[in-house]
C-alpha cells in the first residue's frame, strides 16, 4: 500500500512518522510513506536534519519516510498511483486540496477538526460541495502529535460513509502502538472533534483563573451534553459522543497541557489578548474560530423529522401555540393513515443551508391556520441541515 500525507504540520508529521515506523514491521501492508509540504525550503531543511524542527522538534524521521516538495498544482498527478491520501493541513486549506484531488478515485482522509471559516461547514459538508464523487473520510480521536510520533499507545477513529474507505484507513494505520476503529457516523465524529476545541479553550480559562476542579468537571460534563444536542440536531448518533472522538478527545484536549486550544485559554486567563496568545502559540488553534461557528449553527432554523416516514417537516404554527413539545412520543404518526396525515397542519420543507435564522415562528405559519398543530405530539425536533 502506498500512502501520501499532504501537510507537514505537527499532526501530519507525527502520523507520517508512526506509519513509516510501522511499515518495516512484519506483516505490514504499507510499502511506501511519503510526506509532502508546500514550502520547498521546509522540505529541504527536513531532508537535511531528518526531523521537523519547526513543528515537531526532537522527533527523528524513520528511514522509510520519503519527503516531497512538488508544486501544489501537480498534486493530483503526484497522488494518482497512491492507495490512500491523508490531508494533514488546517481546515482553511481543506477545500482547495479537495478541489485539486476530486478527479481521483483514491480514498482521501483529512485530519483537521473544526469548521471552515466563512461558510461554517464541516469537512464532510465541504467534500459534498466540491468533490461529491470522491471517496472521503475523517480520522479523529484523542491524540497528541508528540506522543504519536514517540510511539506512545494511541487509539483513533476512522469515520466514513463508505465502508471501504474506513477499512482502508484501518488497514494502513493499524499497528502495535496505533489502534484504529472504524465508524460510519461521520457527522458525530466531526462535531465531536470541532466542539471539543471550544471546550478546551473554556477549560483552560477555568484552570487559569483557578476556579477549581469542581468547576472544571462541571464545564466538561455540561459541555459534552451540549455537544451531543448539537450533534443530534445535525444528524449524528448519541453513542458516537461516548466514544473516542467525543468523550475521549474532549477529556484529552481539555485537560492535557499539550493541547493548543487549552493553552489559548490559559494565556487568556493570564491577561493576554487573543492575538498575543495565538502569536505565542505558533500553531493553529481551531477552537478560536469554531467558538463563533458553533453558536451560529446551533441557532440555525429548526425543523422536525417524522421518524416513521423519514421525511422532513416544519410546523406551520408558532411554538407558543403548540399543545405539547415536539420531543414527545412519535408512535401516533405510525398508526395514522396517509389520508389522516395529509390533513395535519404541517408543511414539508427543507430550508437552505444558507438560510438566516428564523427570529420568530409566526413568519412561517400557513395563512388561515389558527388551530394547534396536530403533528406536534408525534414529531421529533431536529435541526434541518
Amino acid at each position: 500500500m502506498k500512502i501520501t500525507l499532504l501537510g507537514a504540520g505537527a499532526w501530519g508529521t507525527a502520523l507520517a512518522i508512526a506509519v513509516a515506523r510501522a511499515a518495516g514491521a512484519p506483516g505490514s501492508a504499507v510499502q511506501r510513506v511519503r510526506l509532502w509540504a508546500r514550502d520547498p525550503a521546509q522540505v529541504a531543511a527536513m531532508q537535511a536534519t531528518r526531523a521537523n524542527a519547526r513543528y515537531l522538534p526532537g522527533c527523528a524521521f524513520p528511514e522509510a519516510l520519503e519527503l516531497c516538495a512538488a508544486d501544489e498544482a501537480d498534486l493530483a498527478q503526484l497522488c494518482a498511483a497512491d492507495d490512500l491520501i491523508v490531508l494533514g493541513t488546517p481546515m482553511a486549506a481543506l477545500r482547495g486540496l479537495l478541489q485539486r484531488l476530486r478527479a481521483l478515485d483514491v480514498p482521501v482522509v483529512w485530519l483537521c477538526k473544526g469548521f471552515e471559516q466563512g461558510s461554517g461547514l464541516l469537512g464532510h459538508e465541504i467534500a459534498l460541495q466540491v468533490a461529491p464523487s470522491l471517496p472521503v473520510g475523517v480520522l479523529s480521536g484523542p491524540s497528541f502529535a508528540k506522543e504519536v510520533a514517540a510511539g506512545a499507545p494511541t487509539a483513533l477513529v476512522a469515520a466514513s460513509a463508505q465502508a471501504q474507505v474506513s477499512q482502508r484507513l484501518v488497514q494502513a494505520l493499524h499497528s502495535r502502538t496505533l489502534r484504529v476503529y472504524a465508524n460510519d457516523d461521520v457527522v458525530g465524529v466531526e462535531v465531536g472533534g470541532a466542539v471539543k476545541n471550544v471546550l478546551a479553550i473554556a477549560t483552560g480559562l477555568c484552570d487559569g483563573l483557578q476556579l477549581g476542579h469542581n468547576a472544571r468537571a462541571a464545564l466538561i460534563t455540561r459541555g459534552l451534553a451540549e455537544t451531543v444536542r448539537l450533534g443530534l440536531a445535525l444528524g449524528a448518533r448519541a453513542e458516537t459522543f461516548m466514544g473516542l472522538s467525543g468523550l475521549g478527545d474532549l477529556v484529552l484536549t481539555a485537560t492535557g497541557d499539550l493541547s493548543r486550544n487549552r493553552q489559548v485559554g490559559l494565556r487568556l486567563a493570564q491577561g493576554q489578548s487573543l492575538a498575543q496568545a495565538l502569536d505565542a502559540l505558533g500553531h493553529v488553534a481551531e477552537g478560536v474560530y469554531s467558538a463563533r461557528t458553533v453558536a451560529q449553527r446551533a441557532r440555525a432554523p429548526r425543523g422536525w423529522r417524522c421518524r416513521s416516514r423519514k421525511r422532513w417537516w416544519r410546523c406551520s404554527m408558532p411554538r407558543s401555540a403548540r399543545r405539547r413539545p415536539c420531543s414527545s412520543s412519535w408512535g401516533a404518526t405510525r398508526r395514522r393513515s396517509s389520508a389522516q396525515n395529509s390533513q395535519l397542519s404541517i408543511k414539508r420543507v427543507r430550508p437552505s443551508r444558507a438560510a438566516p435564522r428564523a427570529t420568530s415562528w409566526p413568519d412561517v405559519a400557513a395563512p388561515g391556520k389558527s388551530e394547534p398543530c396536530g403533528a406536534c405530539k408525534s414529531l421529533r425536533r431536529r435541526t434541518v441541515r
